[in-house]
């Protein structure tokens, strides 16, 4: 049987998706957002998530417009997503990028416990390890990077989001309730496979700043459905990633080349991404239907998909800094990371 399900960030290319996957699994769904959704089965309600009273107004509203509308308070929906908010820095000031993330958190979360929600799904994301938006070139302590590794953010988006996952345990330890953080990685459409894994796998050394991993926007969709199914696991944090990693060296090889000093905590798969989404998998049930090898066509002539990856890592005696950490997190920041409008 379908839920009901509100979902802030319903409007931007992230959200999109993931309502495409809720609709499809039968859900009904509400959106809250500073921009419509072009979408005609799903009611947009314009909301700033920073504005407590707006959430808590917004969260026990009626889901459709009609003529007239149902008699009696609306009841309280049995899911929220929250993906809204500022999707990476210099969007605007650091203090504003903090603000705006950190309230949404805690405005989403305190009203749909007070209401009875018992279930709310967040966009974190894969920033939290402290790589991504670093000042100056940081390196991952171990692999494969999992939930058990510190979160030490150096940027207001990332550290936004580690706050917003630490309100959310405090909240469902308050409640009672279950609240699933999704550390999401650098997500996907269909449509942008070729033009972006043409550099993740031709300049593979370059892309260790979200851990050679991607998100699937329908294998997103997927993760966020089965944290709908999955009751009983309270405060939790997932790398909502894919399982393979996006270059064509086998991982183990890949990375004893790059960091001949960096541990390797125990036996990864030939091809598993670093950012490991082991937990995810063994808990929610996720299942990757989505692979970057099932749409990436552009092979070079005269290199075979598996002799990709040793090319690039030639002559690269350590982590290859061809490119700054800048220069990375522009090229990062035209993907779609969790949260945008």
């Amino acid at each position: 049987m379908g839920k009901r399900v509100i979902i802030t960030g319903g409007s931007g290319v992230v959200g999109r998706w993931v309502i495409q996957s809720l609709l499809s699994h039968g859900h009904q769904v509400l959106n809250l957002d500073q921009k419509p959704l072009d979408n005609e089965a799903v009611h947009t309600i314009k909301c700033d998530v920073s504005d407590a009273g707006q959430v808590f107004s917004a969260l026990s509203s009626n889901f459709k417009l009609k003529e007239p509308l149902d008699a009696g308070p609306p009841s309280p929906p049995d899911a929220v997503i929250h993906l809204a908010g500022y999707p990476r820095p210099l969007l605007a000031p650091d203090s504003e990028i903090f603000r705006v993330n950190v309230l949404g958190f805690h405005n989403i979360i305190e009203a749909a416990c007070k209401l009875g929600v018992r279930k709310v799904i967040l966009a974190s994301s894969v920033t939290v390890y402290g790589v991504t938006y670093a000042q100056g070139v940081r390196h991952f302590p171990s692999f494969p990077i999992d939930e058990s590794l510190d979160s030490t953010p150096t940027d207001p988006y990332a550290l936004s989001k580690l706050v917003g996952e630490t309100v959310a345990k405090s909240l469902a330890l308050r409640f009672g309730v279950d609240i699933y953080c999704l550390r999401i990685g650098a997500v996907i459409q269909p449509h942008e496979y070729e033009d972006l894994f043409e550099d993740y796998v031709y300049n593979a050394p370059s892309w260790a700043v979200h851990g050679w991993s991607y998100t699937d926007a329908r294998d997103l969709g997927q993760m966020v459905n089965r944290g709908l199914e999955v009751d009983g696991l309270g405060w939790q944090v997932f790398n909502a990633t894919n399982d393979s990693s996006t270059n064509t060296t086998p991982t183990t090889e890949f990375l004893r080349r790059l960091y001949p000093e960096t541990p390797i905590t125990r036996e990864l798969d030939t091809y598993e991404a670093p950012m490991s989404n082991k937990k995810i998998r063994d808990m929610l049930g996720f299942v990757e239907e989505h692979p970057w090898r099932k749409y990436f066509t552009r092979w070079r002539e005269g290199t075979m998909p598996d002799e990709v990856g040793m090319a690039s890592l030639k002559d690269t005696p350590k982590w290859n800094q061809r490119r700054t950490n800048a220069e990375v997190a522009v090229g990062y920041s035209k993907l779609v990371i969790s949260g945008i409008y």
